[in-house]
Order: structure tokens, then sequence, then C-alpha cells
């Protein structure tokens, strides 16, 4: 079988599935960049100096790189909105597998814009009963492509696969904390852009409501970004220096290393992560997750209360009440830090990713597979899904109404709907 994917850029979180589908396929794989890294994911530590062997550039070989694309026996085509790359396999009727984040990050309602449907079924709903199927970054994704009757039966779980580290896991778990002037106490980390939607204020709002409860703790805040001046000041308004450390970009390397120490990751941000693939970094790092529950990776990722603790999207007490938890109940931390670790190092990697996309592509090109869903929707923040599982169809409203009704979601909260 020979493979491409054409995508923006290749980065960090791509590459560990692109070299285990090259092992896999014997070489037979090429990943086609369809443009230059922007700046500001360079300064984060995103480099492109050194090319894995099987990248090649569309801007600078487009001649072969569209020769591929019509070649190859299946592409995966995502990250990019210009159809002009693959609009002539799809209009050939050969097999696409394409990956998508959600369509309507800021909003269902704007699928009711005449020129955002007729986008939409230019782009994915006519060929719905092509030989195209959806790789699914995140779980609310089915939702929205349900809105435009695109891909019907046809949608799988997929996610970013960064690199998976193995540990002596019980070492890591010994090795977490802080260790400052009050002898060792539980560390915090927040890593990610000081922007709106990832939600760098509830970071520091958390450290001051576990401060007046008179808890220790140590927090770094690593990222920067258009929000670093309002951090700075509500850091100094709110007495925290002694607490949180603002700490920067920092390279990929760094950031993995802190998440070693750290005992628990706050993971802020609100619908507009598609996925996060911090989330799959931090559980590999043994941290035990605290997430808000419209990130598109969580309801994949996280059994509730087991490997992860889930506060639900506008309630911040949830997410206040959550944190003390954690710091209070060392088991607690240990607990969830170590089946994050496995969920990650068992299911959610690039080796198994790539093994299982293959034997669905193989099943799907054979005409065996039969449709995908629906998948029952209260797998979601169970922790039984996997890579290329037939995809739940989850809404927003019944994602709230799963954690409600699981219960435990967070203590001394509101938890009124």
């Amino acid at each position: 079988m020979r493979a491409a994917f054409v995508s923006n850029y290749i980065n960090h979180h791509q590459i560990p599935f692109c070299n285990e589908m090259f092992r896999l396929l014997r070489g037979e794989f090429t990943f086609i960049q369809t443009q230059a890294m922007e700046p500001e994911r360079v300064k984060m530590g995103w480099h492109e100096e050194d090319r894995p062997e099987y990248v090649m550039c569309w801007y600078e070989q487009e001649d072969i790189c569209r020769r591929l694309i019509m070649d190859c026996d299946v592409v995966l085509f995502g990250g990019t909105d210009d159809e002009s790359f693959i609009r002539e396999r799809l209009s050939a009727g050969k097999p696409v597998i394409r990956l998508s984040e959600r369509l309507y990050k800021t909003g269902q309602w704007k699928a009711v814009t005449p020129r955002g449907l007729r986008r939409k079924f230019l782009d994915h709903t006519r060929y719905r009963k092509s030989r195209v199927w959806l790789l699914c970054y995140g779980a609310y994704v089915p939702s929205d492509f349900r809105i435009v009757r695109a891909y019907p039966g046809k949608m799988y779980c997929w996610g970013y696969f960064p690199e998976t580290r193995h540990y002596d896991v019980e070492r890591l778990l010994d090795e977490k904390g802080w260790s400052g002037e009050e002898g060792r106490v539980p560390y915090l980390l927040w890593a990610a852009r000081m922007i709106d939607w990832k939600h760098p204020e509830l970071a520091l709002e958390t450290a001051k409501y576990l401060k007046d409860q008179g808890l220790s703790f140590h927090m770094d805040m690593v990222g920067d970004g258009g929000l670093r001046p309002r951090i700075e000041e509500m850091l100094h308004d709110y007495g925290l220096e002694r607490q949180v450390c603002l700490a920067g970009f920092q390279p990929p390397e760094e950031v993995r290393r802190r998440m070693e120490r750290a005992d628990i990751f706050l993971f802020t941000s609100d619908r507009q992560e598609g996925w996060g693939a911090v989330a799959n970094e931090a559980m590999n790092s043994g941290c035990a997750l605290v997430a808000d529950h419209m990130i598109g990776a969580i309801p994949y990722l996280t059994e509730q209360g087991q490997n992860g603790l889930v506060y639900r999207d506008g309630r911040p007490k949830e997410l206040f009440a959550v944190t003390e938890r954690l710091v209070k109940d060392r088991e607690l931390r240990r607990k969830l830090g170590r089946n994050a670790y496995y969920t990650i190092a068992e299911t959610w990697n690039a080796e198994n990713a790539a093994a299982r996309l293959l034997e669905l592509i193989r099943e799907l090109l054979a005409g065996e597979s039969g449709p995908a869903g629906p998948a029952v929707r209260e797998q979601c923040f169970h922790g039984k899904l996997s890579p290329c599982a037939p995809a739940p169809m989850l809404s927003e409203g019944s994602a709230r109404r799963l954690l409600k009704r699981g219960g435990a979601v967070c203590v001394n909260a509101d938890a009124s709907e």
C-alpha cells in the first residue's frame, strides 16, 4: 500500500504517527507539507530544519506532489482549508481519509449562515456517498458534521499523537512534587499560549483559591502571548509571587521535563481547543489531569475520576474544587496519574493509532467494514474509546448531561444545571 498525508506542515505532534506509518508501510509513505510554519510556532520551538526523509513540500516540488496525490492507494487529508490540493482526487472518486477538527469551534449557530453552508456542501456534503471517510480530531467533531449531513456512518475517533515515553511509572510518581522552603509540596503546571480561549486567568484564579484555603503548593505557568500583561497584573494583585512562576515560552523538551515533575496539570481551554495534544503529553507524564469538558480530546481520553477530573465549561467553582481535592489527596493524585500514563502508553499513542488505521483502511478499501455508527455516546468520559473506533455522536448538551449524571465532578461546588 502507498499512502500520503497532506497537511499544512509537519510538527512534533504529528511526527511520531508519521514515523510509524513510514515504518509499517516500509517506506511507502509521504507527508506533503503545503505551507511553511508560522513564526509564532517556530518561536515556541516547533522547528522544521531537520525534516524527516518522508516529507515533501508542495511549494518546492508541486508537480511531483500533485502526481503522488493522484497515484497513491489512499490519501490522508487534513490541516488545510484549501481544497485545491485534493480536489482532483476527490473528483476522480479515489479513496480519501479526511482528518478534521471542529467545524464550529466558536458556536454551532454559525451553521445557519448561507455562505457557510455552501462552503461545507462543496467541501464535504456532496461527497457523502463517495469513497471518503472522516477521522475526528475530537469528540465534538461528529456533531458538527451531522449538521451539514456529511459522512453519515463514516466517522471514526482520532486525535493527535505526540511522542509517547515509557517510564517506570511508580518511580515517576515518587519523584513528583516541588521542593521549596516548606519542603516538598504539590506542583501544579499550566502550559499554553496566553490568549483568551486558553484562559490563563483561570489558572491564577485557581492558585488564589488554593492560597485562600491555606494550602501549600507551587505552580508554573509556561507560555506567553497577548494576555501576558494582564496575567502579570493579576499575579501581583493576588499576591501570588511566591506560589506562581511565569516561565514564558519554553521548548517542547523543557515542557515535558516539567510535566514529569508536576503532580497536577491544569488544562483550562474552552470549546475552541479542537484536540489539545498537551493532554496526551501530561497524561503520558503521569500528571493528574484537570480539564474543561469542552476540550476536544477530553471525552475520548478521560474516564472521570479514574485517569482525570473533568469540570464543566464555565464552572470555575468546579475547577477550584477538584484542584483543591487533588492538592489535599496525594493518593488520588497518584491513582489518576498512574491510570493516565497507561491510557497513553497502552491505547492513545502513535504506534497503536497507525496500526489500527492501516487495518481500518484495508477494510474500507476492500469493502469489508460496515457503517461506523451510530456509536453509543455514553462511551465518552468513560475511557472506552480508542483510535479508529466508531465515533460517538456527542453533542455539547449531552456532554454536560453525561457529566452531571455521572456525579462526583467536584466537591463543594454548585452542581446546578
